[in-house]
């Protein structure tokens, strides 16, 4: 607008217009404050092969090399969309695993077999076999494997495993064997033999006798040989033998021909006693020989051998009467 040869201008006008330029002013002071506040790039006058110039590559990892590190992703723990169980959760205690007791302990299977039961001045014992040894065992006596003979029966022998205080009924019946104790007789003061006797259904008690040299010289040996006769089949014959241990020493124990091929086994005591326990098919015997035993002569003087107990089986388990043996002598001559 002309007033007076001037040019007024109106009073919003004016304002308006101050206030863009104001605006102006600051844009431009943002602007001159980012430049110079962002990092200024390398000139790029450096050539390639100067002294500190580096590979575009090598300075973008040097760019990432100085970015903080990020910690890797750990393993998944489960469903990444799984079923959700919204139950409270299960007590520790309820969740313990029981474990089974130990299995009680047991008694090892029985060692032994039972060879029969011998009866003699000293009490019954009853004979066992383990292997090639033989053993008499009383009742109340404990064996190594911790087996103590706590009864006998006709039928059975009980054993008590004293480890565990276990008891095992060894049974006898089927075995071919007769656990009924049997005494053998005694030879009347000075006869040398005791009467025949007959068994239960009248048949002819067995015959036994020692057969051997009656003079021997010492430190030579020498066999005594037991001879058995019966009209019965013999099945087995467990025995003890007493020999003079100051004039004796037993050096072999066989089997005769009776039981040849059978199970044959002994024990020497060198005080003086001898153990056997012999068994075969089972069969009649005229004058054969039951068993021979090896002595040799180790003092001067009256050597005496004799059967201080003894058994005879039959074929079906029954007791053969028997008639004792009288004791074998031999002089020792130097």
């Amino acid at each position: 607008m002309m007033r007076n040869g001037f040019t007024v201008t109106p009073l919003g006008m004016k304002a308006k217009t101050k206030r863009i330029l104001v605006g102006l002013a600051g844009a431009a002071a943002v602007g001159i404050a980012a430049i110079q506040l962002a990092p200024q790039p390398q000139e790029s006058a450096v050539q390639a092969g100067a002294p500190g110039s580096a590979p575009k590559s090598e300075r973008s990892s040097s760019v990432f090399a100085s970015l903080p590190a990020r910690e890797a992703m750990g393993k998944r723990q489960g469903e990444l969309f799984g079923p959700q169980s919204w139950a409270p959760p299960v007590p520790v205690a309820s969740r313990r695993v029981v474990e089974a007791p130990p299995p009680k302990p047991t008694a090892p299977p029985f060692p032994y077999k039972i060879a029969g039961l011998v009866a003699g001045d000293e009490g019954s014992r009853v004979v066992l076999s383990k292997g090639d040894r033989v053993f008499e065992v009383t009742i109340g006596q404990t064996l190594e494997e911790g087996f103590r003979l706590e009864s006998v029966s006709p039928h059975a022998l009980k054993f008590v495993y004293v480890p565990l205080g276990e008891t095992q009924e060894m049974p006898v019946i089927g075995l071919g064997l007769d656990l009924t104790p049997v005494r053998t007789a005694v030879a009347a003061p000075g006869t040398g033999a005791a009467p025949a006797a007959a068994g239960a259904s009248g048949t002819a008690a067995a015959q036994l006798r020692f057969e051997g040299p009656q003079e021997v010289r010492a430190g030579t040996p020498f066999d005594v040989a037991l001879k058995l006769t019966s009209t019965q089949a013999v099945r087995s014959m467990p025995m003890q033998l007493t020999y003079d241990a100051k004039r004796l020493q037993p050096m072999a124990v066989r089997a005769g021909d009776l039981f040849a091929g059978g199970s044959f086994s002994y024990r020497v005591n060198p005080s003086g006693s001898i153990f056997v326990g012999a068994s075969g098919s089972g069969r009649t015997a005229t004058n054969a020989d039951s068993l021979i035993v090896t002595f040799r002569p180790i003092a001067s003087g009256a050597a005496e051998l004799k059967v201080s107990s003894l058994l005879l089986q039959g074929a079906t388990g029954n007791t053969i009467a028997h008639e004792p043996p009288a004791a074998f002598h031999a002089a020792i001559l130097q």
